[in-house]
């Protein structure tokens, strides 16, 4: 069990919940209930304990036993905590065993990450894609009333002869998600009007794990003010920008970042998001270097931009970014333990497996400004090969835009 300190007691408190299973060891169970603090903390709430159990596989009614349960039933009671956060998703009858047991708020990952989609969007497509989302998730779990949903809709008519309130409220939320995605639908047609409408520029779009500084580059390439934050998912609305570098201008796109245990309904619902990566002629892999599990969010981001985007062919930069923060235990010269993660220094990890990147790798610090130009001159050397291959006949083919594209 881990402990956090409590910053504000004001906030509302949490304390969270993983396993330990054969698929996953204890320090993968801890760097996962890491992520869950920080995701609990970018939704206002305050992580103060963490409980793990190793099981062969979640309880099917409980998710952990009932000794475990039971634990943390009196954690909470004795702290008056007022939420318990799972780490992965649980089934209608694990949250409904569990509510009655502990008698507190119960999210699970999902359902937290959606609470943050919901505070973090601000424009209506942003706001649809989330609602969508949150209904998808909320339809195989109807195992109580939701009347909200029927005083929304108006109780005259609705409900048909021997209908039971549950089959009304499912029908309710498959009428609003049916017209959700006919909304999305306008939304993405106009989306790819405006995409049209851009012309022939070069398209460069940034991708990577949540948090991990697309953002702050993209300020810093654009010299624009795009909402940075050290908060998970800081950017849902996919904005685009004109970059201009050495005369040669191309289309700069900031996308929403992915996490793991992310589910795929979730990222479907941000489909004009990803149509940005699909119509791009580049992508940059924004990674953040001084993460201790960077190259599992590689993998992460790699693997759901093949399964979502089918971008397994598209030319792609790695960028290997927060090199500031980039930190290691200095091993004594007699240390004879193999080098690892945390005492291998950044110039050796850039001769490993990085090293075969060759040109499609970049180590930067978009926050101070370190290796920027190398950046740049790499990007310019790209976009103008692009753009020489689409132009033959032509060096520089410029068109004006004279105002951002925000999406």
């Amino acid at each position: 069990m881990k402990d956090f300190i409590i910053t504000k007691s004001e906030t509302e408190t949490a304390v969270l919940v993983g396993l330990i299973t054969p698929q996953q060891n204890e320090q993968k169970s801890n760097e996962y209930l890491d992520e869950l603090a920080f995701l609990a903390e970018t939704a206002g709430a305050v992580p103060v304990k963490s409980f793990t159990q190793r099981l062969d596989y979640p309880h099917p009614v409980t998710f952990v036993g009932q000794g475990k349960l039971q634990e943390i039933k009196d954690y909470v009671e004795e702290n008056e905590i007022g939420m318990v956060l799972f780490d992965d998703d649980l089934s209608p009858k694990q949250l409904k065993n569990i509510e009655k047991m502990l008698e507190v708020k119960i999210l699970d990952r999902t359902s937290l990450i959606l609470d943050i989609f919901a505070k973090r969007a601000q424009t209506a497509h942003a706001k649809t894609q989330v609602e969508l989302a949150q209904y998808q998730y909320l339809l195989p779990r109807l195992t109580r009333l939701w009347t909200h949903l029927e005083r929304q809709r108006g109780g005259i008519g609705m409900r048909g002869p021997g209908e039971t309130q549950i089959e009304t409220d499912r029908r309710i939320i498959l009428d609003k998600i049916s017209k959700l995605k006919e909304d999305l639908k306008a939304i993405d047609k106009q989306k790819a009007t405006q995409r049209k409408n851009r012309g022939k520029m070069v398209r460069v779009a940034l991708v990577g794990y949540t948090n991990v500084g697309k953002s702050t580059m993209m300020n810093m390439l654009s010299k624009s003010e795009v909402f940075a934050e050290n908060k998970l998912f800081a950017t849902l609305d996919t904005t685009v920008r004109k970059v201009i570098v050495d005369n040669l201008p191309f289309l700069l796109s900031d996308t929403v970042g992915f996490i793991r245990k992310l589910p795929t309904h979730l990222v479907e619902s941000f489909k004009s998001t990803l149509d940005e990566v699909r119509e791009a002629d580049l992508l940059l892999h924004v990674v953040d270097i001084s993460h201790t599990a960077f190259e599992e969010q590689i993998e992460v981001v790699t693997q759901t931009l093949n399964e979502v985007c089918d971008a397994q062919d598209k030319p792609t930069i790695i960028i290997f970014n927060k090199i500031d923060a980039y930190n290691h235990v200095q091993k004594d010269e007699d240390d004879l333990t193999p080098r690892t993660r945390e005492n291998i220094t950044l110039e050796e990890l850039q001769q490993t497996w990085m090293a075969k990147l060759h040109e499609n790798c970049m180590f930067i610090s978009a926050k101070e400004k370190l290796n920027v130009d190398a950046l740049r001159e790499m990007l310019y050397a790209r976009v103008k090969e692009i753009h020489v291959q689409r132009y033959p006949y032509n060096d520089f083919l410029f068109q004006k835009y004279d105002e951002d594209f925000d999406i």
